[in-house]
């Protein structure tokens, strides 16, 4: 659920809530004090304890009345005894009511048209010892009946009226503040914990979240399935950024370990020439090549090392370049036969010289076209075929270039009948730095990166390369590249 929607239902149950309780509150009590069945009912039970406390605010004037009843019944028949007494029942919002024989002796409302004048029941209808009073459901009046004789005889009866609505004890009043007031708590708490619970807890786990990633930690996950709305997407914000700072460090990590490969590679690989060449170097000085054609190896031998760290080096700055994407391409159409005899020619010569069979097969249309960068094409011929002459170790070599076509593409294959690739190293070759020997035989040399160098081109090239192989047999290079088709032959 989204903050504007917890907002409103929070703001609405703060507002409407109380409001609904407090209704239902004042509702019991007042149906507790508008509980009647007949017209006339005696105050008994929970009738009988709300009347104690709607009359108890006139409780010492019922005690007053009662003590003067057994000492002079005859002040009763005094009318300014009497104003004293109902000036006091006043505060309390009732008035007393004096009955002689039939005759109402006095009237303590001053409302001779009082519509009760007419109910109060006769001489002897409440008996004090058992009952609170009696109330008129029809008026909404609670009376107090006191009977008694004048010193004449003559039959009285005193009425205490109180008129309920108009009466509000201090207990009632305490009671419906306890009440409101744990309405107000307990709806707070609720909503306390429910607003606890859908946004400071979920804010909670993203601040601790925010914690593990300062200290490096990035495997901390948060579970998005459970939140929605603005903290959901704010828990799926964090995991985005996780997983990719995730990603950056260890990218970072495996470039450092890379790197420090690359320096170990470069150094082992620059060594061994180095070390050569100072030796001819050395001999040179010291007379060691004491005639003409000895002189002339040393030359050639120097020369030649000087060769290989030089095609090291320019290896390392390429594939610096393109790994980076600072070497432009330069696509063009090519015709796939003409491009491919001309390889063909050129590097046939030198694996003539090698003694290694040069094989060529070419099953395309001579109008076959692709779109290619023909310098980057030919450095993946010549990776794949220089890393061929490294690993054959027959005493005759054989290398086969083969076009097929693959309707929507050519696949060129190169196989040769070398030592071939272990099994658990095929899936690897491609990889940066990586050798399938481990000594690192100097004979051999390269410096692990050209494979990677031909995967990259050839991916750049919209197309796909893999490598099969055979321990003792021979390895197969293939790679796929879309043929170029114009939009008339389309």
């Amino acid at each position: 659920m989204n903050l504007k929607k917890r907002l409103t239902i929070t703001f609405i149950t703060l507002t409407f809530l109380p409001i609904i309780l407090t209704v239902v509150t004042f509702g019991f009590l007042y149906g507790m004090v508008s509980y009647r069945g007949n017209d006339i009912e005696f105050l008994k039970d929970f009738s009988l304890k709300y009347a104690s406390e709607i009359t108890e605010l006139a409780e010492e004037t019922y005690y007053e009345i009662e003590a003067q009843l057994g000492i002079d019944p005859d002040r009763f028949a005094n009318v300014d005894y009497l104003n004293d007494v109902n000036l006091k029942l006043e505060d309390e919002a009732s008035y007393l009511i004096v009955r002689k024989g039939t005759h109402i002796f006095y009237m303590g409302n001053s409302d001779e048209n009082d519509p009760l004048l007419k109910k109060l029941p006769a001489y002897g209808f409440s008996n004090k010892e058992t009952e609170a009073g009696y109330y008129f459901k029809g008026l909404n009046k609670i009376v107090k009946q006191f009977d008694f004789h004048f010193k004449d005889g003559s039959e009285g009866s005193l009425f205490v009226v109180t008129q309920v609505n108009n009466v509000i004890s201090s207990h009632l009043v305490f009671r419906i503040f306890v009440i409101i007031v744990l309405v107000l708590v307990f709806t707070s708490i609720s909503l306390t914990r429910w607003i606890n619970r859908g946004v400071f807890y979920p804010i909670r786990q993203l601040n601790h979240a925010m914690s593990c990633i300062a200290k490096g930690d990035f495997d901390y996950a948060l579970r998005t399935e459970e939140n929605n709305g603005e903290i959901g997407q704010l828990y799926k914000s964090y995991e985005d950024m996780r997983l990719k700072l995730k990603e950056s460090t260890e990218e970072k990590i495996q470039n450092e370990k890379e790197n420090r490969e690359l320096i170990s590679n470069i150094t082992h690989d620059l060594k061994t020439p180095i070390t050569s060449i100072k030796g001819y170097v050395e001999g040179i000085i010291d007379g060691v090549a004491d005639t003409p054609d000895k002189m002339n190896r040393y030359i050639k031998t120097i020369y030649t090392k000087a060769n290989e760290m030089d095609r090291l080096i320019n290896e390392l700055t390429y594939y610096s370049g393109i790994d980076s994407n600072r070497i432009p391409y330069h696509f063009q159409r090519i015709n796939v036969t003409e491009y491919f005899n001309d390889c063909v020619e050129d590097v046939g010569l030198d694996l003539e010289s090698k003694n290694i069979t040069l094989n060529y097969s070419n099953f395309l249309s001579s109008e076959t076209q692709i779109i290619a960068d023909p310098e980057q094409l030919k450095k993946v011929i010549n990776n794949i075929i220089g890393n061929s002459i490294k690993y054959i170790d027959k005493e005759k070599g054989e290398i086969d270039i083969r076009l097929l076509d693959e309707v929507d593409a050519i696949r060129v294959e190169i196989e040769d009948n070398g030592k071939g690739i272990a099994a658990k190293d095929l899936p690897n070759i491609f990889e940066r730095f990586y050798r399938t020997d481990a000594s690192r035989n100097s004979s051999q040399g390269g410096s692990g990166i050209g494979l990677s160098i031909v995967k990259k081109i050839i991916e750049d090239h919209g197309g796909y390369i893999w490598a099969t192989s055979k321990v003792g047999e021979g390895t197969c290079m293939h790679f796929v590249i879309r043929k170029y088709r114009d939009a008339q032959e389309e």
